[in-house]
């Protein structure tokens, strides 16, 4: 009797999964393929939504952003150090007028020709400090 339990499992085992012949297509339902291309417009959306107005970046952008900064962040603390070393000089109301003189954007060439933007122990002007202690400067009464 067992034997014969097995037999009908091993027959109905068959109906259910027939032996694949060769050069048969695998058949799909119908309703697979529409849902298929709503999951994939649905992600397309959701990529498009989320990098637009979610506030998704890309590891490069996410790197720019904190790159810029960390610049503006050491531009913010040397700028008061250009300050301090412009006010500390004997001829710093000299020094200011002729600022004045100059344009606003020929000014931060000014500061680092004068030396005020390279901070001690350092032999170069630091990017982008010029121009924030020229900003400074120019804004002195």
């Amino acid at each position: 009797m067992a034997r014969r339990l097995f037999r009908m499992s091993v027959h109905s085992a068959e109906s259910y999964f027939p032996p694949p012949v060769k050069g048969e297509v695998m058949k799909i339902h119908p309703s697979v393929n529409p849902a298929l291309w709503g999951a994939t417009a649905g992600a397309v959306a959701l990529a498009i939504i989320g990098f637009s107005w979610g506030g998704w970046v890309t590891g490069g952008s996410a790197q720019r952003s904190a790159d810029n900064r960390a610049s503006s962040s050491v531009v913010a603390a040397l700028a008061p150090i250009c300050l301090t070393q412009f006010q500390q000089k004997s001829d710093s109301v000299m020094q200011l007028a002729a600022l004045k003189k100059v344009p606003s954007y020929e000014q931060s060439s000014f500061v680092e020709k004068a030396g005020w933007a390279t901070m001690p122990g350092s032999t170069e002007p630091t990017v982008g400090v010029a121009k924030a202690c020229a900003t400074l400067i120019a804004n002195l009464k």
